[in-house]
C-alpha cells in the first residue's frame, strides 16, 4: 500500500503544482500589465509594479488552489485510467473505499496548506500591497463617503453615549485623515461633534490634530434657543475603545484580514448593532474554504473510473475546469445572496461545498456500482 500511496501522491501532487504554477503565472502577468498604467506616476517604477504583482500571488494561490487541486487530480487520475495503471491498481486490491481514503488524506494535506497560506501569508502580503500602493498614491481614499465606525463609551456620571466616527482617507503611514466624530446621548440627541484634520490611534485614546469641537447643551425646557459652544484646539486626546485592529478592519480590504480578525470584527459589529452579515459570511467562507480541497479530490475521483472510450484526457480536464468555475461562481453568488437575504452565515458558506461533495459521492457510487 505504501507503493500505491507513493505512486498516487507523486502523480497528483506534481500535476496540482504544475496547474497552480500555470494559474499563478497567468495572473501575475495580468496584475503586472494592470500595474503598468501607474508606472511613472509619483516615482512608481517597473520594479514597484513587479513587486506589487508578486505581493498579489499568495492571495491568488489561496483562491485558485482548490481549482488547481481539482484539475491536477483529474489529469493525474485520467492519465492513469487511460494507460490502464488505475485498472491494474484496482485489480491489485485498490478498492473504492481505499482509493477514497487515500485521496481524502491527500486532500487534508492540501487543505492545511490552503489554510496556512490563506490565514497567514495572503493577509500579510495583501496588507503590504495596500501599503505599497498607498505610498505612491499619497494615501488611501475610503470611497466617496469614507468608512464609518461605531462605539459606546461610559461617562464618569454613569451615563452612556453612542459614538459614530467617519474617516475619509488614510495616509501611507496609517494616519487617519478627515475624521469626524459624532456623540449621541441616551435619547439619540447629538451632543458633540468633533472634526479633526488628522487622528493617530493610541492605547484607549485617539490623538486628534487641528480639532474643531461643537457642543450642544442639554435642553432645560426653559428656553428653545440655547447657545452652541464651539472651540478649536491644536491637539486633543479623545478617549474611546476603538483600537487599531477594529479601525484597520474598517478601512482595509477584507482580503487583509485573517479568520480570527474577521471573527472579532463581526462580533464588534454585532455588539454595536451594526450589519455584520457580510463579515460573518466572509468569516465562515474563510474558515471552511480550505475544506474545498477535500471536495475537489472527491469530485475528481469518479474520473478515474471512466473508461478511456468515455473521452480523452483533454475532455476530462475541460470538464474539471468547468466544474471548478461553476464551484467558484456558486460560492460567490451564495455569499452575495446571503448578504442580501440575511441568511444564516455558516449555512451560506457551507452550502456550495456540501452540494458538490454530495454530487461527487453520488457520481462515485454510481460509477462503482454500475460501471
Amino acid at each position: 500500500m505504501k507503493t500505491v500511496r507513493r505512486l498516487l501522491y507523486r502523480d497528483i501532487v506534481s500535476a496540482v503544482l504544475f496547474v497552480a504554477l500555470a494559474f499563478l503565472s497567468l495572473f501575475y502577468f495580468i496584475d503586472f500589465v494592470d500595474e503598468l498604467a501607474d508606472v511613472g506616476k509619483n516615482g512608481y517604477t517597473i520594479g514597484h509594479a513587479l513587486l506589487a504583482g508578486a505581493l498579489e500571488l499568495p492571495g491568488h494561490f489561496y483562491e485558485l488552489f482548490p481549482i488547481a487541486v481539482l484539475i491536477g487530480t483529474i489529469f493525474a487520475l485520467a492519465r492513469m485510467a487511460q494507460s490502464s495503471e488505475f485498472t491494474i491498481l484496482r485489480t491489485g486490491g485498490l478498492g473504492p473505499g481505499r482509493a477514497l481514503s487515500l485521496l481524502t488524506a491527500l486532500g487534508a494535506l492540501f487543505a492545511v496548506l490552503t489554510f496556512i497560506v490563506g490565514d497567514y501569508l495572503a493577509p500579510a502580503s495583501e496588507h503590504a500591497a495596500v501599503d505599497l500602493k498607498a505610498r505612491f498614491s499619497g494615501g488611501r481614499t475610503l470611497g466617496s463617503n469614507g468608512a464609518w465606525l461605531k462605539d459606546r463609551r461610559s461617562l464618569p456620571d454613569g451615563s452612556e453615549r453612542s459614538v459614530s466616527v467617519n474617516v475619509l482617507r488614510t495616509t501611507p503611514e496609517g494616519v487617519l485623515e478627515g475624521v469626524r466624530i459624532f456623540e449621541f446621548d441616551a435619547d439619540s440627541r447629538l451632543v458633540t461633534r468633533v472634526a479633526a484634520k488628522h487622528a493617530r490611534i493610541g492605547n484607549g485614546r485617539w490623538l486628534l490634530d487641528d480639532a474643531q469641537i461643537t457642543q450642544w447643551p442639554a435642553p432645560t425646557g426653559a428656553s428653545d434657543t440655547l447657545p452652541v459652544h464651539e472651540e478649536r484646539r491644536a491637539q486633543i486626546n479623545w478617549p474611546n475603545a476603538l483600537d487599531a485592529g477594529v479601525v484597520a478592519a474598517a478601512v482595509l480590504p477584507v482580503s487583509t484580514m485573517s479568520t480570527v480578525e474577521l471573527w472579532r470584527y463581526s462580533q464588534h459589529l454585532s455588539s454595536q448593532e451594526q450589519a455584520a452579515s457580510r463579515h460573518a459570511i466572509q468569516f465562515w467562507k474563510k474558515a471552511l474554504y480550505p475544506l474545498a480541497c477535500l471536495v475537489m479530490v472527491a469530485l475528481a475521483l469518479p474520473f478515474a473510473y471512466l473508461q478511456a472510450r468515455a473521452g480523452g484526457i483533454s475532455y476530462k480536464v475541460f470538464g474539471g475546469i468547468l466544474l471548478g468555475i461553476s464551484f467558484v461562481l456558486l460560492n460567490n453568488v451564495a455569499g452575495h445572496l446571503g448578504v442580501l437575504r440575511d441568511w444564516t452565515p455558516w449555512l451560506v458558506a457551507a452550502a456550495p461545498s456540501t452540494l458538490y461533495l454530495l454530487l461527487s459521492l453520488a457520481a462515485f457510487a454510481w460509477l462503482v456500482r454500475f460501471r
